[in-house]
């Protein structure tokens, strides 16, 4: 049996009904772990198998890059290579594909994508052209106060395809119909108002609110203008183009309809209105096209807030004959889980069963279990968030001990701050987890420093000696290592001078003690330290106009220690990747502005923290072996067999700050003429978040906050519990426990920090590593100077990549083994030699501001040697030291390495 065949025959009914239904329009409303993903390869699949239908003849539309990934994955083990030619889209992968094929047609090569602080910059422009009177403009306090809420709505415009007069008749239709709605009129006499009199001061609210928005809506043409004349783009602007192509080219549309005979379309509750009418017009041919969509309204977690059922709706009243296929064998969760996510969805009013008549959307568990009494979800109450944080972490060591393996647990919560907190506790009982998130590359303490520097040399720049506060910051950086208390005299030296009237300054009195005579021939006006790092300083500010931006980044990482500080830091690797990243975002602004300096940087940097603009990075801690610590936005499409959902009190959730920015949206701008509340938004959150949970769930929170003050639970915790009578647990730490937990991070706090290797290649770094006897008497004297020794050599052999590879978790080898006879037998089995020694002579650049005896530059050598020189892998390269010390007189060969080869 094919690959394919075993997994059509795994299918249920409801599953092959909609595998088999290839031609004319289908709806699968697919409910968390019923299989949407595998019923979308399949049914490609069974296209191919059932029709003369050629792969490139299918077109495949996804939310995500990372589902195209996974959907072409999958295909690929189903249908093999073919796989590969079947057109498997974001739809912002297909619009610049389209694009590209096409570059005559749209004309678009001199335009460049904006930046978010351009958009800023153009929308204080607009701002500025507001004439007086204009709705929006304002004369004092913040007067670019509705940048935010432009940008908003300008960008909802685009996604969802609203042109101005359309909005603008919304909002005509919304205001007349204003008086006729209840929430507008009173129902009995209040003080001097009758049953039947409108409420007027709430009118004029709305009013007000709308005349705003109208205000705004006016804008978007004037922007759009603004934004050709700077020769910029954004994303959403890709979209428009093709669809505008399309309506103005039909042999252009005819020519992608004829190509794409079959069109499926993946999370279909959260695609936009432009996405959504790249779809239409791709199928615009054929009255019953083959088109097949997914997805599922109550998980709709991504579209902006009360549009969540449109497209579905949409869908479904367009096609007279569409077959809509429910999905509700849930392959995932038990029943009890299931039963406790319907309990909280159906408080909802917004979703599809209200909409189309005879939906039944109550899931079954299809799971077999061993146990035929699966548990309820259960929900634990503790004092405080320390004390949940320390019985999570408990708990999980619990399942870990009994043999779970990490990575089959989650907790998931709302913010990110609580992850972070949660890995330090999960850190200090050495439970391996996993957490990635997006941070900003200006919150990162490296950059704040470098940012500060660069702060302080501007205000130099500008007036000498004015920028002393900051200076007193920077002598404190590690890059100089010096002595709080020489930096605390020099503050006091500076008051005073001060007092005395005499000169001030930390850079002048640091400048007149680098230049004086000592008093003595045994004593030192100034430190070392001090003293370098007074003339790095002195060295950075006279160069500031004699080499470039980039020139003086590099000229700060090298000149003040900073390069060397972070060689030696444990997390160095995550440091490279931050430098490098702010590195490159300096590259970008100095490219799009070749005049950019230092003092224009600044600007630039300084606006970007003023208006909240993120440099984004994404982190990436721990071990993909891990316990995962989620939000529950990023658990969306996740699965785990024991799932804590943390932090449920209301404060976190309906309750947790949030600024109404924006403009409120007339609702008779959507078919279903409801606009989605934020409550019922955060609901389908807190359902996603539960229907991640296979077979064990526990939703906990505190019953006072850090500072002992008593806060309530989430709605939606009281909202489960009420409808399925879960059993609520207090739960109150003994003292032991906490003492036990406080004693072991006070003690790892003070103990260094040593990174382990991950262990996903470990039987193959293995292969080729011999344990002979003086290496047995390294490990047997030391293990953990053993452990790090060996990437120190395989770094000689093959660069910074080959030294992970053989040690990535080594003491997992060693730790099981009780006896070094046992040791030796487990990893002696091929001897390294290498074929042939090669010495490199490297030549430094005078013209570089590094010097090549760094060791980082020492490491990156090799890496090129491997990269470039096209021989034999087990070469072994040396430097001439090391050729001499192994005695070797006449190399195979020698190769000379310039430095301006591998920078």
């Amino acid at each position: 049996m094919s690959p394919f065949e075993e997994s059509y025959q795994s299918l249920n009914t409801a599953q092959k009904e909609a595998v088999v239904s290839i031609e004319g329009p289908v709806m699968v409303i697919a409910g968390p772990g019923t299989g949407k993903t595998q019923i979308l390869a399949i049914r490609i699949g069974k296209i191919l198998l059932d029709t003369d239908t050629q792969p490139e003849n299918i077109l495949c539309m996804t939310y995500t890059d990372s589902g195209a990934l996974a959907m072409r994955k999958r295909l690929l083990k189903m249908i093999g290579t073919d796989a590969y030619k079947v057109n498997i889209h974001t739809y912002h992968s297909f619009c610049n594909q389209v694009i590209q094929d096409n570059l005559s047609f749209f004309e678009k090569n001199s335009l460049d994508p904006i930046s978010e602080l351009e958009s800023i910059a153009l929308m204080r422009e607009l701002i500025d052209r507001f004439p007086q009177g204009h709705a929006l403009k304002r004369y004092r306090s913040d007067v670019y106060f509705e940048t935010k809420n432009l940008r908003q709505l300008f960008s909802t415009m685009k996604r969802e395809g609203w042109q101005p007069q359309e909005l603008l008749d919304a909002i005509k239709t919304y205001l007349d119909e204003l008086p006729t709605r209840d929430e507008f009129v009173y129902k009995k006499k209040y003080k001097q108002f009758n049953a039947g009199d409108l409420k007027i001061e709430k009118l004029n609210e709305e009013k007000e609110r709308m005349g705003k928005l109208e205000a705004a809506v006016k804008e978007f043409d004037q922007y759009q203008q603004l934004m050709h004349n700077h020769k910029r783009y954004d994303f959403d602007d890709m979209i428009n183009w093709v669809i505008r192509a399309f309506s103005e080219n039909k042999n252009l549309l005819a020519q992608y309809q004829e190509q794409y005979q079959y069109v499926l379309v993946d999370e279909y509750q959260d695609t936009s209105g432009t996405q959504n009418k790249l779809v239409e017009m791709l199928i615009s041919y054929w009255e019953e096209p083959n088109i097949f969509v997914v997805g599922d309204d109550d998980q709709s977690i991504f579209r902006f807030q009360g549009a969540n059922v449109e497209n579905m709706l949409a869908f479904s009243n367009k096609y007279p004959n569409i077959k809509t296929i429910l999905l509700l064998e849930n392959y995932r969760s038990t029943q009890p889980i299931l039963d406790a996510a319907k309990s909280l969805i159906d408080k909802n009013q917004e979703r599809l069963i209200h909409h189309i008549n005879g939906l039944d959307k109550n899931l079954r568990a299809a799971k077999e279990l061993s146990s035929n009494h699966p548990k309820k979800p259960i929900i634990h109450a503790y004092r405080n968030p320390r004390e949940e944080m320390i019985g999570i972490t408990a708990s999980i060591e619990t399942l870990v001990q009994s043999g779970v393996e990490p990575k089959n647990i989650a907790v998931i919560y709302r913010e990110n701050s609580y992850g972070e907190e949660l890995a330090e506790f999960l850190k200090n009982k050495n439970i391996l987890y996993y957490s990635k998130r997006n941070i900003n590359l200006l919150s990162i303490p490296l950059i704040k420093k470098i940012i500060l520097l660069f702060e302080y040399l501007e205000a130099e720049m500008d007036m000498p000696f004015s920028g002393d506060e900051r200076l007193f910051e920077i002598l404190h950086f590690d890059w100089f290592n010096i002595r709080p208390l020489e930096i605390a005299k020099l503050s006091i030296e500076n008051t005073e001078r001060a007092y005395k009237k005499e000169p001030t300054g930390f850079r002048r009195i640091i400048d007149d003690k680098i230049n004086s005579v000592a008093g003595s021939l045994f004593e030192k006006n100034i430190s070392d330290e001090l003293a370098h790092a007074g003339k790095v300083i002195e060295g950075l500010i006279a160069s500031i106009h004699n080499i470039t931006l980039q020139q003086l980044l590099e000229k700060i990482i090298h000149d003040t220690g900073l390069l060397g500080v972070i060689m030696n830091a444990s997390d160095s690797h995550w440091q490279l990747q931050v430098l490098t990243s702010f590195f490159d975002f300096m590259k970008d602004e100095t490219k799009k502005d070749p005049s950019m300096n230092l003092k224009k940087f600044v600007r630039v940097i300084q606006l970007m923290e003023k208006e909240n603009i993120r440099l984004p990075i994404v982190q990436v801690g721990g071990s993909e072996k891990g316990v995962n610590l989620l939000t529950a936005h990023g658990s969306k499409g996740l699965e785990f067999a024991h799932v804590f959902i943390a932090g449920t009190n209301a404060m976190y959730w309906e309750k947790k700050n949030v600024s109404n920015s924006g403009y409120k949206l007339p609702d008779t701008l959507f078919l279903s003429n409801a606009v989605s509340s934020n409550e019922e938004e955060l609901r389908r959150l807190f359902y996603v978040a539960i229907t991640r949970a296979e077979t064990n769930l526990v939703i906990s929170y505190s019953l006072q906050n850090k500072d002992g003050k008593g806060i309530e639970a989430s709605q939606f915790v009281e909202e489960i519990k009420e409808a399925q009578q879960l059993e609520e647990i207090s739960i109150s730490l003994d003292e032991q426990t906490l003492h036990a937990f406080n004693l072991i991070r006070m003690t790892s706090a003070s103990a260094p920090v040593i990174e382990k290797m991950d262990t996903d290649i470990i039987d193959k770094a293995l292969e080729k590593f011999s344990m002979n006897v003086t290496a047995l008497n390294n490990y047997l004297n030391c293990p953990l100077e053993f452990y790090y020794k060996r990437g120190n050599d395989y770094l000689a052999l093959g660069g910074k990549a080959n030294a992970k590879k053989a040690l990535l978790d080594f003491n997992k080898v060693v730790s099981i083994q009780y006896d070094y006879r046992d040791i030796a037998t487990q990893v002696t089995q091929a001897k390294w030699e290498a074929s042939e020694k090669i010495v490199i002579r490297h030549i430094p650049m005078h013209s570089r501001t590094f010097s090549i005896s760094n060791d980082f530059f020492e490491k990156k050598i090799l890496e090129y040697c491997y990269n470039t020189i096209q021989i034999n892998r087990l070469v072994q390269f040396l430097t001439p030291e090391e050729a001499k010390r192994a005695q070797i007189d006449v190399p195979d060969q020698v190769i000379d390495i310039y430095f301006d080869d591998f920078i």
